[in-house]
Order: C-alpha cells, then sequence, then structure tokens
C-alpha cells in the first residue's frame, strides 16, 4: 500500500467514524423529541436505542446541554434527566419549567403549562439555572391508591 493509498483510508475511516458520530447525535436527538411530555435519563435513552452505548449518550448530551439543545433536571435522588430545550436564544434557556418526579413509579412529567416561581431578594447572586421538582403522586398511582 503505498502513502496515497493509507492518507485515503485514513481519510476515509475519519470520515466514517464523523459519519457515525453525527447519525448517533440525530438518533438521540430524534428520541429525545418523541418523548417531549417526558425527560429520559441516560438508562432509558440507552434501553430506547440499544445501538449507542451509554458513554456516547452521555458525551452527546453534554455536548446538547452546553449548546442549550437539551436540558437537564436534576431529581434530587442522584438522577439527571434530559429533554429538549425549545428557547429562541442560544446562550439561555428561555423555556423552563416545573417538572414533576412520581415518588411511586418514578417517572418525571413536564409541567410546561406552569412557570417557575419569581425569586426575590437574589441581590449580589447570578442564577444562571434553577431546578424546580414537585413530588408526590402522578395521576396514574393517585387513582390505583384510591
Amino acid at each position: 500500500i503505498s502513502l496515497s493509498t493509507k492518507k485515503m483510508v485514513s481519510v476515509f475511516r475519519s470520515q466514517s467514524a464523523a459519519m457515525s458520530m453525527i447519525l448517533s447525535r440525530i438518533l438521540i436527538l430524534k428520541t429525545l423529541l418523541s418523548s417531549s411530555s417526558r425527560p429520559k435519563s441516560v438508562m432509558e435513552l440507552e434501553e430506547e436505542i440499544m445501538t449507542i452505548d451509554k458513554s456516547n449518550i452521555f458525551r452527546t448530551l453534554m455536548l446538547f446541554v452546553e449548546k442549550h439543545l437539551v436540558h437537564s433536571i436534576e431529581e434530587g435522588r442522584d438522577g439527571v434527566r434530559y429533554e429538549i430545550c425549545f428557547s429562541a436564544k442560544e446562550d439561555i434557556d428561555e423555556d423552563q419549567h416545573p417538572h414533576f418526579l412520581c415518588e411511586k413509579c418514578h417517572r418525571t412529567f413536564c409541567m410546561k403549562d406552569q412557570s417557575l416561581p419569581k425569586l426575590t431578594n437574589t441581590e449580589g447572586f447570578s442564577v444562571h439555572s434553577a431546578n424546580y421538582v414537585l413530588k408526590g403522586l402522578c395521576p396514574t398511582c393517585k387513582n390505583k391508591v384510591e
């Protein structure tokens, strides 16, 4: 194999890897879009997609968070979930809303029709994001109890 052939093989491999990465990102984004009413964890995404490993899903989500394509929601029980960010601005998440964590089935729900409470006395603080999670029983679990 000549040097030029080696270079071509190298370029082809790098283009193939780049294409694979792009396709993985599209698939992750598409999966999040299809579940817009419920944020997903890395493990849920891995179970749904199955062709992308957990580390690649996580790295992609970190990139998406950095670029404001997704929000990360910290549930307070060492769990983080991700959902699509529909903000019109690139540098700030203007569509933040509360979430509801069911303590029985452990599902997290978006409450997009609710707004975050207005904070007072934040003088001197620079708030970059907010995480507002309500906890209790979802309608399905509540009906099972009654």
